[in-house]
């Protein structure tokens, strides 16, 4: 019998998965989305998009390769050049990375802002204490006093002095009509998605095609690293990163493994 037989299948605690098992980031998200589902932060179907991400994540070697490194590092350098950068949080991304969030929030001081699909007010107020629970200040996302224009869902609610404000937004695990409309609202956006053949990826300025828990953490690194730059540096790491070539080197690694 393998050690890894002995883990219970009712996980109760992320830390009774063993940091060793061959899969531990794959159990540690699954396991994290369940829990969003029982606290209302997350929707049943974040469970499917999560299942979808997890094998583009299998196929990409469940590591971050180096093109997915310099998208965030030019992440960081655009949040700190910004004037008004704003971190999007859906359910999945609030069960997943909710400290990591403001972690990066805190490093580029950029706002935090609910923004969901599936909206009603019982779940935009559960991510919200959530994020508060992991060292949130001050979350927006619930006066929602303006709108995304060309979009005929929820997520087109947004705050005024929030995502409709924005320079530069972080879009995470996002759907691509409202990646599209940000665009043509001409805002910066960094999208983390694992697969980058999908809307979001490809129209974005800054995509990340990586896991959200890694590609996070990574970005507040970069960030940090990367306070003292002068702007000159900065505006030199923007312009030297090659969006069409991350893109494609993250499809080559998905296709080929190369």
């Amino acid at each position: 019998m393998s050690e890894y037989d002995t883990v219970s299948a009712d996980v109760q605690h992320e830390e009774e998965i063993p940091e060793d098992h061959p899969r531990y980031q794959d159990l540690i998200t699954r396991h994290r989305i369940e829990n969003g589902v029982e606290k209302g932060i997350t929707h049943l179907q974040g469970m499917h998009a999560e299942g979808r991400g997890s094998a583009f994540d299998y196929l990409l070697g469940e590591e971050t390769i180096p093109s997915a490194d310099a998208a965030e590092r030019a992440a960081a350098a655009h949040l700190l050049l910004a004037e008004k950068p704003v971190l999007s949080i859906n359910g999945n991304v609030a069960a997943l990375v909710p400290g990591e969030m403001v972690e990066l929030a805190d490093a580029v001081d950029a706002d935090l802002e609910v923004n969901l699909f599936n909206r009603t007010p019982e779940r935009i107020e559960a991510i919200a204490d959530h994020l508060r629970e992991h060292g949130a200040e001050d979350v927006k996302g619930l006066t929602a006093d303006a709108r995304i224009p060309n979009l005929d869902h929820q997520r087109a609610k947004v705050d005024a002095d929030g995502i409709y404000a924005a320079d530069v937004v972080v879009v995470p695990l996002e759907d691509g009509d409202r990646a599209e409309a940000l665009q043509e609202m001409e805002k910066t956006e960094i999208v983390i998605d694992l697969n980058p053949l999908s809307r979001s990826p490809q129209v974005a300025e800054i995509p990340i095609v990586d896991n959200i828990i890694r590609a996070v953490p990574n970005m507040t690194a970069h960030a940090e690293e990367l306070a003292t730059a002068s702007e000159a540096e900065l505006r030199t790491i923007i312009e030297e990163f090659d969006r069409e070539h991350a893109l494609a080197a993250a499809e080559e690694r998905i296709r080929n493994g190369v």
